[in-house]
């Protein structure tokens, strides 16, 4: 639907308010109740452009922090939540290898080094991220289904209806007390399907201080990336 010429991406739903959001990649959805119609979603969506400019303004100065990363001797990669740099080497190797805070890359699979991050990324992730589901699931009270760490394009994690658990490679890159956020926000998901008070009423439970990890990925998610 284009309101005030924003294309903005319906998700409709069983839910009573209309909620606007700017996702990762700068573009604009609207969580909608099923009930309405299109015109008087419309109706609804113009009263609030002024709200959609300002969080589309914010997302344009965070994103400021978005870095193009070359595969180069000294660039910085992100790895939980500290940089570290790269050095291309000689020795062969079995992919990417980090050694006493050094990323190690053979100079021979620099043509695939972003393909290689990434599986060092999913790996490290798969590692980290099970304790802590282990933990808060047992404080949450809840069971996922089936949990994979996969390509979430615009999302950090997603919980599917059935059950299960899906987080972005891109998350090994987040310090642990995020990561922590990421995973009890989903685990919550479980119980509440929505962002309602309730939900971060769970959250809040477990994570007293959780918007200060939400701030951080507010500032810092630009950046998360290859």
């Amino acid at each position: 639907m284009i309101v005030s010429e924003i294309d903005i991406t319906l998700q409709k739903s069983e839910r009573k308010t209309v909620s606007i959001f700017i996702e990762r990649d700068g573009s604009v959805s609207a969580r909608v109740p099923n009930t309405l119609s299109d015109e008087e979603i419309r109706d609804i969506l113009k009263a609030k452009e002024y709200q959609i400019f300002k969080h589309l303004a914010e997302w344009e100065q965070l994103n400021e922090n978005a870095v193009e990363r070359e595969y180069v001797n000294g660039q910085s990669f992100l790895y939980l939540g500290r940089n570290y740099r790269l050095k291309l080497v000689d020795e062969k190797l079995d992919g990417i290898k980090f050694y006493r805070n050094t990323f190690f890359l053979n100079k021979s699979e620099k043509p695939k080094a972003k393909q290689l991050f990434v599986k060092f990324y999913k790996k490290k992730l798969n590692d980290k991220i099970y304790p802590i589901i282990e933990r808060y699931k047992n404080q949450l009270d809840v069971n996922p289904n089936e949990i994979k760490v996969m390509e979430l394009q615009n999302r950090w994690a997603s919980c599917t209806p059935n059950g299960n658990v899906n987080f972005h490679w891109k998350c090994a890159m987040a310090p642990i007390d995020v990561l922590n956020y990421i995973v009890v926000h989903e685990l919550a998901h479980l119980i509440h399907n929505n962002h309602t008070k309730a939900f971060w009423n769970e959250v809040d439970k477990v994570l007293p201080k959780y918007d200060e990890q939400v701030n951080w990925l507010r500032i810092n998610g630009a950046g998360m990336d290859l």
